[in-house]
């Protein structure tokens, strides 16, 4: 699964309809090219395919002042949104995906109605737990990593990251099971896009694709 695909179809999602440097400066204003691969060329290449696909659908809005393609903006479609959601879902249940997934899929929680996102996340531990069950079947922590000699740092890691990763998301299921953020249905969202016009801090500077 890749997060880029989540991102973008989240980000155009919230817009309703966005062009391409619209969705950029998004995912840029939540430092989304710090912890995933949404890169300027990444987000651009991912907005046209999702349309080949049929998932955004793009709308050619007005032709460029300078001479170059005319700027588009992209809707998402009733399959993008279902494949939104899909994603959604699988990236707050999954244990073994990498962490710009979960990153994307905690950035975007709040589009699920509170109850499943408590549930997804209750899912998420009882994986965690499967998964470090099997672990344990062959490695026993309390024998120390050295049992494996220096191997045994492998699983002796892995044991943490699935015991850190449980306390985690205990403390947001704790969190959102006692009122925190608003999630669909229950009012408005709240805003993590940037106003018409308002200067991103955490912007990258130009890209070729960025259309005026």
């Amino acid at each position: 699964m890749s997060a880029i695909r989540l991102l973008v179809l989240g980000a155009v999602r919230q817009h309703g309809r966005a062009h391409g440097y619209q969705v950029r400066n998004d995912l840029e204003y939540w430092g989304a090219h710090e912890w995933s691969n949404a890169k300027p060329g990444s987000i651009y290449h991912a907005l046209k395919q999702m349309a080949k696909e049929g998932l955004l659908l793009a709308h050619e809005v007005a032709p460029s002042t300078v001479g170059g393609p005319p700027r588009v903006e992209y809707e998402i479609t009733e399959q993008g949104t279902e494949e939104y959601l899909t994603q959604l879902r699988q990236a707050l249940t999954s244990y073994d995906q990498k962490m710009d997934v979960l990153s994307a899929g905690v950035g975007f929680i709040v589009d699920l109605p509170r109850d499943e996102a408590v549930a997804l996340l209750r899912e998420r531990i009882e994986r965690l737990q499967q998964w470090r069950s099997s672990v344990t079947e062959y490695y026993t922590p309390e024998n120390g990593p050295g049992q494996l000699g220096h191997i045994g740092e492998i699983m002796n890691m892995w044991l943490h990251s699935a015991d850190s990763e449980a306390a985690w998301t205990r403390g947001l299921i704790g969190r959102i099971e006692n009122g925190a953020y608003t999630f669909a249905g229950e009012g408005e969202p709240f805003v993590a896009v940037l106003a018409e016009g308002e200067p991103n801090p955490y912007a990258t500077g130009p890209h070729p694709e960025d259309l005026p």
